[in-house]
Formats: C-alpha cells, sequence, structure tokens
C-alpha cells in the first residue's frame, strides 16, 4: 500500500485527500466482489490520491461504479466532477437538493471564493468541475444500491446540512455518517479512546435536526461509524452521547454570549475552552500551541454556524 491508505477491514479503505494536513479529510475507497465506490472524494486536488488509491487495490477506472457524497460542502464534494471525468462508468450519487450543484458549480464556486477570497479559495480547493447532469443520481431516505455483493442504504441526516446524507452498509452494519456525526481526528485518541465533538459550521447548523440525526444513527447500534474528520471509530454509544451534550452545550453557549459584550470573540473563547477542559478529562496533551492547531479552524467554523442558526431564529 502507499503512503495515505489504510486498510480499516470489510473493503474499506480510509484515503487521506491532503486536505490542509495529514488526516483531516477522508475519502473512503469500498471495494466488494471486484466493484468499487468512493464515498466523499476530498477537493479537485485529492483527486490524483484517490486514483493512486484505486490502482494500489489493484482497481482500474472501470471498476468503478459510484462516488457517493454525503453533501456537497467542498472538502467533501469539491472533487466529484474531476473525479467523475476520471470514471467513466460511475454515477454520482447525491441528495436531490445538492444536485443541481454539482451540474452547475457556478454559485458554489462564487460563494465559497468569496469567503475565503479567490487566491486562498484556489489554494485550498482548486478548480470545481461541473458533473454531467446524466451521470448524477439522486437518492432520498431508505433508497437502496447495490456494490458487488453488498447492499448500502441511504439515511436523510440533516442538522449539519439540509442535504446530507448517512450510508449504512448493511453487511456489517457500519455507517458512513459524513460530517453528522461529527469530527474526531485521531491526534485527540488516548488510552480512553476516541475524541469527539460535533460540527456546527455554517450555514445550515440546526441543534434539534442534529440531535435526531445523531440519534438515528445510534439507533442502529453499529459496531462503528466511519467519520470523513477522521476514518473509523467504534465505542459508539460513548461518543454519541458526548455529541448530544456538547451540542447542547454549545447551544446554550452562543445564547449567553449573544447577549453579552464582544459576544462574537467571547463564544470563540468558550467554545474552545469547553473543548480544552474535555481534552483534559481525556488525558490529551495539555500543550496549548498543539491544541490550537488542531482545534481553532474548526471552532472558528462553529462559532460561525451557532451564530448563523441564531440569526434565522431571529429573521
Amino acid at each position: 500500500m502507499i503512503t495515505g491508505i489504510e486498510n480499516l477491514g470489510h473493503g474499506v479503505f480510509a484515503v487521506d485527500t491532503a486536505f490542509m494536513r495529514p488526516r483531516l479529510d477522508a475519502s473512503f475507497l469500498l471495494v466488494d466482489a471486484g466493484r468499487a465506490a468512493f464515498l466523499d472524494t476530498g477537493t479537485s486536488h485529492s483527486v490524483p490520491h484517490l486514483l493512486a488509491a484505486l490502482a494500489a487495490c489493484g482497481l482500474e477506472a472501470g471498476d468503478v461504479d459510484y462516488i457517493l457524497l454525503t453533501h456537497i460542502h467542498l472538502d467533501h464534494a469539491g472533487g466529484a466532477g474531476r473525479l467523475a471525468a476520471a470514471l467513466p462508468r460511475a454515477r454520482v450519487v447525491v441528495h436531490p437538493r445538492g444536485a443541481a450543484h454539482l451540474i452547475d458549480p457556478t454559485l458554489l464556486i462564487a460563494a465559497t471564493a468569496k469567503v475565503y477570497g479567490e487566491r486562498v479559495y484556489a489554494q485550498r480547493y482548486g478548480d470545481i468541475v461541473a458533473v454531467p447532469a446524466e451521470r448524477v443520481q439522486t437518492v432520498a431516505d431508505g433508497a437502496r444500491l447495490r456494490l458487488g455483493t453488498r447492499t448500502l442504504e441511504f439515511l436523510y441526516t440533516p442538522g449539519h446540512a439540509l442535504h446530507h446524507l448517512a450510508i449504512v452498509d448493511l453487511e456489517s452494519g457500519a455507517v458512513f455518517t459524513g460530517d453528522t456525526f461529527g469530527i474526531s481526528y485521531r491526534e485527540f485518541d488516548t488510552a480512553r479512546g476516541a475524541f469527539i465533538f460535533p460540527t456546527t459550521s455554517p450555514t445550515q447548523f440546526d441543534p434539534d435536526q442534529l440531535h435526531a440525526s445523531v440519534d438515528r444513527i445510534l439507533e442502529r447500534r453499529p459496531p462503528c461509524v466511519y467519520l470523513t474528520h477522521y476514518a473509523r471509530v467504534a465505542d459508539v454509544e460513548r461518543l454519541g452521547a458526548d455529541l448530544h451534550a456538547d451540542i447542547d452545550a454549545s447551544v446554550a453557549m452562543a445564547r449567553d454570549c449573544a447577549v453579552r459584550p464582544h459576544g462574537a470573540a467571547l463564544l470563540r473563547e468558550r467554545l474552545y475552552e469547553r473543548l480544552s477542559q474535555r481534552l483534559d478529562e481525556h488525558g490529551f496533551d495539555p500543550d496549548p500551541t498543539r491544541r490550537h492547531d488542531l482545534l481553532d479552524g474548526d471552532v472558528e467554523l462553529n462559532a460561525a454556524g451557532l451564530e448563523s442558526w441564531l440569526g434565522r431564529l431571529r429573521a
């Protein structure tokens, strides 16, 4: 195997998309009976890494039947068009709300470039290539697809995004959760196991929906879940309880900070402090520089998502 590919068993390989830093963002290569699918793609810059992983597994472009997208945020689906161009048999499978933005990514490109600026946008995400309409397949809640001998079931799981799907491997019972079941960087692993926290990033975060979606995943009693950020975690019931507690704590902090002076800065400070306190309890390295390196980006996005949610409530 080449660097950046991890065999997780059951025909599942985590492929590091090389987005931002190592082990931040994963695509999953699913292999069964000589057929394959990619689940989430990373950015356009990620596509060479995915194709290298396919070759390292002894597979060719024609062996890939599907490009499955949990949602169309660019760290999950920015590379879908470029990957589809390299995999001529693969259908791109997405929730109906996301399909139009794959076929015509103009608005997605403009919105992202406005947030980050043209230079940062190009460095981080590359060119977003449109997916031909005839290559896009939409699926709703409960839909099933066959990959080789296994069956994949799609669950509608909003809360992080209104077009979010989780994907259940009915053979193993494991669930590919995109961003619905939070973030668990492998750097945070200790003797106590994995550490997890929710992603409440803009612009469609909704706490009630996210609670319900986490519960829907837990109801399946999966032996493990596969996270885009990052890879495989077990002890799912404990992690789900941690997610529920953090969603509630984040919402309470956002409400409180919104009525205080310098509330935006205070919210970011409190979000970081809560995660840092939890990391203390988890037995993680107390070095603040390392913690800030790993947490600051997500704290900023989570704060922005909480503020966006509050703004919609007041509109």
